[in-house]
């Protein structure tokens, strides 16, 4: 059974992802990669510090789009906002400050090559300090998508989209600003998507004055989320260093088929996110496990058709990314269902035993990794990283994932009509 209002809500949002990971991981790139191998290295490795530091500040909007669903029309939500904006004061500063200041062994950490490290020091400095900009959209996105809507943040993911590939060659090769050019052309577009975003949110974000909301209770309403998302950031990692053994082929077509496989990806968590907002706001979802993993099926199924197409966008040799992108059949179906209802539990306040289960799933996983690899060579890590999720989604609290209206606090509130503002854009 789906809810057809809940694959309506997640349509803008996996727009809003993809389009978000294809201005930060593929725009830029293209545009520097007129420069050179270092430029294209510095960016990769740069971009890959923005993508920790957003899972660092990951819990304060996931935090806001709970609470905030939960309180709409039931509790005053305004003292939830403005605590969020403290917050994102506070870590903005605690985040953004020591990678600036430490932006040269950062990337030196990074690669060993002396002018690839001075051009990703160049980078971070200018995207390290605009790290605020970008987590102030994450707060504005989620007090909207708590609020139920997805398709604003949409439409901002859109607009920095276009900002980005316009400025970019401005930057990069009008002004002669190289890499750091990029940065640049990236923290403007974003600036200037925040301006309209934060004029939006104070015409629809409500006004009420009473109440309380306290910081502690964001953090720890969104903290797991963040938890997940940076232990899989870590175990990313630490399979890339098991898969390079095989080869520079090997780890070449593991990152191709990466790329390729997050188009799919992308379609979780929009699921993930649909069904967090609904259930925080007490609103049916159907059940997202069956409906993640059919979602997991036709990606799976998507991927396998494609694979040696789009693995040939790439690289002339496609035989191992697509290879990849056979094995991940095994992964994709059930990480499908573990991540589409996993957005049940963290809003229903089991967020932290979803986070358990994400981790005792890694704790079967990267062990096996280096035994079946030693086997089986790379199909072994593939089927490890299938075991892993397996085990996740045997241990996650998804079974009542499909009851509606199971977060804690307001009782179920009648749905927003067409007529409520706060449902346009």
């Amino acid at each position: 059974m789906y809810n057809e209002k809940m694959l309506k809500l997640a349509v803008p949002i996996y727009v809003e992802l993809l389009t978000a990971v294809v201005a930060v991981s593929v725009i830029d790139l293209l545009w520097v990669s007129g420069l050179g191998e270092a430029a294209i290295a510095a960016v990769t490795m740069a971009t890959t510090v923005e993508y920790f530091a957003y899972g660092l500040i990951l819990a304060l909007p996931t935090g806001l789009t709970v609470l905030v669903g939960r309180r709409d029309g039931v509790a005053p939500v305004a003292p939830l906002i403005r605590s969020g904006w403290l917050l994102w004061l506070a870590g903005s500063t605690a985040i953004a400050l020591p990678c600036v200041l430490l932006r040269e062994p950062l990337a030196r950490l990074l690669t060993a090559d002396a002018a690839t490290a001075a051009l990703a020091a160049d980078f971070l400095l200018v995207a390290m300090a605009g790290l605020p900009i970008y987590f102030a959209q994450t707060v504005a996105d989620g007090v909207l998508k708590g609020l139920g809507n997805a398709r604003i943040p949409m439409r901002n993911a859109l607009i920095c989209n276009a900002l980005v590939i316009a400025l970019d060659p401005l930057f990069i090769y009008g002004l002669g600003l190289g890499v750091q050019g990029a940065a640049l052309a990236t923290v403007l577009a974003r600036a200037l998507t925040l301006a309209v975003s934060l004029k939006t949110l104070a015409r629809l974000a409500p006004r009420d004055a009473e109440g309380r909301a306290g910081a502690w209770q964001i953090i720890g309403t969104g903290l797991p989320m963040s938890g997940d998302f940076l232990a899989r950031a870590v175990v990313g990692l630490l399979l890339m260093e098991i898969v390079a053994r095989f080869g520079l082929a090997a780890q070449a077509g593991y990152g191709i088929g990466l790329k390729i496989m997050l188009v799919g990806v992308m379609a979780f968590y929009a699921l993930r996110q649909a069904a967090m907002i609904r259930t925080a706001r007490s609103e049916e979802t159907g059940s997202p496990l069956r409906t993640g993993l059919l979602a997991g099926v036709a990606v799976a199924a998507a991927l396998n058709l494609v694979a040696a197409p789009a693995a040939g966008l790439f690289t002339d040799d496609p035989e191992a990314a697509v290879s990849f992108l056979r094995w991940m059949t095994l992964y994709l179906i059930p990480f499908g269902g573990l991540i589409a209802a996993g957005g049940v539990a963290q809003a229903s306040g089991r967020g932290s035993r979803l986070l358990a289960a994400t981790l005792a799933g890694f704790a079967v996983q990267l062990p096996l990794a280096y035994l079946l690899s030693s086997w089986l060579g790379l199909p072994g890590v593939w089927l490890a990283m299938a075991a892993g999720t397996t085990v996740s989604l045997a241990a996650a609290p998804v079974r009542r994932a499909g009851a509606p209206g199971r977060a804690p606090g307001p009782a179920p509130r009648s749905t927003r009509t067409a007529a409520d503002p706060r449902c346009d854009p």
